[in-house]
């Protein structure tokens, strides 16, 4: 059986009770008026996540919650919302998570948990269903808004319970300030934030989780140590993790137990563990145990290379830069401006110009358009590096239009650049400097190989890749020499 206790979380500053805790009230609107029978860890969760101090206020304004898939997640936040809605008649619930579809997806959920029930149903004002737009209305003026996860999502807005879903997909902290931040203003707001265990790219899953662990005296390690006696650290800031001790072999059944809160409650039993246990080790330990693993790919070069070539932030490009861009468009989409160039110390230099993720492609058009050319005539550089096929296809007349020169690699070009750019760091004649973007794309690269060479593959890939595409476009040219040196230059990148 799961157990219900999670392994690592935050105590309750005093015992919980109907006076102490709102959890007892949400439980009663699951089982009473939704008629959703929970599972003991999702009403012990909701009795220590709605902790309130004496003045009502919620004593966790942001809740991690960590549990591996398939045990219910989606469940009790369509449950928290609608009890949010309904019973508090909370002005706004926003639900966001990376991936669009998964937000909508629980969305969707909440709002056939109100439709198929009279009583609730009665009180349903509006149901918006455009993709990309949707949102429901009650009676009383309680709204729940899906928001795309990006820099812009949420802006504007006053969440009084946001729901970030699959935070470990999070590899930057823009959607996060963007939709945490509209809560500043709400008195019993709470921003909740789930998910499964992370990797080394999940940048803002990983920061809350180490300070969560530190308040907690560092647990599992994870800081390198235990908490210094005059550090002080958010007592707003809860985790609630059911993962497996780590260390653990992946078929001790007592790391199925701990990580897996609903196993024996629900479908989920040790057959279907089993069966889940025959992917890749790193897969299962992620996915099924909740465990940390330092990445969820090999990386785009050997142990060490990428480390050991980072240069401080006084090394400039002296060269004549070259400028190329990336765009990818689909379930996510991004825009990466990267600029290579020599730095007349026996080295070329990879630098981020510009780096975003976006909310729809036009958005990622227009972005990597208007900045690249902003980058181009602050320079008076009159041409542009991208890999002709692709999404990149459609920028090419934006900037032939405006009188840019588009160098247009081709595959061949591409894998020459791979390989080059590999080859480069190895022997150490290119270096970077350790920049965010970079850093994760390098991180979850992986390679499509043909032969002795190899291109960058975004669908095998574990993070975005943009920002490595358009490095490798950017130096591959530059070492080529289809450019010439000018007057140095400092860099600005």
């Amino acid at each position: 059986m799961g157990i219900e206790v999670p392994r690592v979380w935050t105590p309750p500053l005093r015992p919980l009770t109907r006076e102490t805790s709102r959890g007892f009230e949400c439980i009663d609107f699951a089982e009473q008026i939704l008629g959703i029978d929970l599972v003991p860890w999702q009403r012990w969760m909701l009795i220590h996540a709605l902790e309130i101090h004496d003045d009502g206020t919620f004593r966790f304004r942001t809740v991690v919650l960590l549990v591996a898939r398939q045990n219910g997640k989606s469940t009790l936040m369509q449950v928290l919302s609608l009890w949010r809605m309904y019973v508090d008649a909370a002005p706004l619930i926003i639900g966001t998570a990376q991936n669009l579809d998964i937000a909508e997806e629980v969305w969707q959920g909440a709002v056939d948990m109100a439709e198929e029930i009279p009583e609730l149903a009665a009180e349903l004002d509006q149901v918006f269903k455009q993709p990309g737009k949707k949102y429901f209305r009650l009676t009383n003026g309680s709204r729940y808004k899906v928001q795309a996860a990006s820099r812009r999502g949420g802006r504007g807005l006053s969440g009084d319970l946001v729901i970030l879903d699959e935070l470990r997909e999070h590899q930057s902290w823009e959607a996060w300030s963007a939709v945490a931040n509209t809560t500043m203003a709400r008195e019993f707001a709470q921003v909740w934030a789930a998910s499964n265990a992370g990797d080394v790219t999940s940048v803002v899953l990983a920061y809350l989780r180490a300070q969560a662990h530190l308040a907690l005296g560092d647990p599992d390690g994870i800081n390198g140590g235990d908490r210094a006696d005059d550090e002080v650290y958010e007592s707003s800031l809860g985790i609630f993790e059911w993962s497996a001790t780590p260390g653990l072999d992946i078929y001790d059944k007592q790391g199925w137990a701990q990580a897996n809160p609903s196993l024996g409650h629900t479908a989920l039993n040790e057959r279907a563990m089993i069966a889940a246990a025959a992917a890749p080790e790193r897969h299962f330990r992620t996915e099924n145990l909740c465990q940390w693993v330092d990445s969820m790919a090999e990386g785009a070069f050997p142990a060490g290379v990428w480390e050991s070539n980072v240069v401080g932030a006084e090394v400039s490009i002296t060269s004549k830069p070259v400028v190329a861009v990336d765009l990818r468009t689909g379930m996510q989409q991004s825009a990466a401006i990267m600029v290579a160039g020599g730095t007349g110390q026996g080295f070329d230099l990879i630098e981020v110009a510009r780096y975003e993720l976006g909310a729809d492609v036009k958005w990622a058009q227009d972005f990597i358009f208007t900045e690249a050319m902003a980058i181009l005539g602050a320079h008076n550089l009159d041409s542009v590096v991208l890999d002709k096929y692709g999404e990149n296809a459609q920028l090419v007349p934006l900037f032939q239009d405006a009188g840019v020169t588009v160098i247009q690699l081709d595959t061949t070009n591409m894998r020459n650049g791979a390989v080059g750019l590999s080859d480069a760091l190895i022997n150490g004649r290119l270096k970077h400097k350790s920049e965010e973007p970079l850093n994760v794309a390098v991180l979850g690269a992986a390679k499509r190989v043909s032969g002795e060479q190899f291109l960058w593959s975004q669908a095998k890939s574990t993070t975005d890749i943009t920002p490595l595409r358009a490095a490798t476009a950017a130096w591959w040219v530059y070492t080529a020499g289809l450019v010439s040196d000018y007057d140095p230059m400092d860099s600005v990148f």
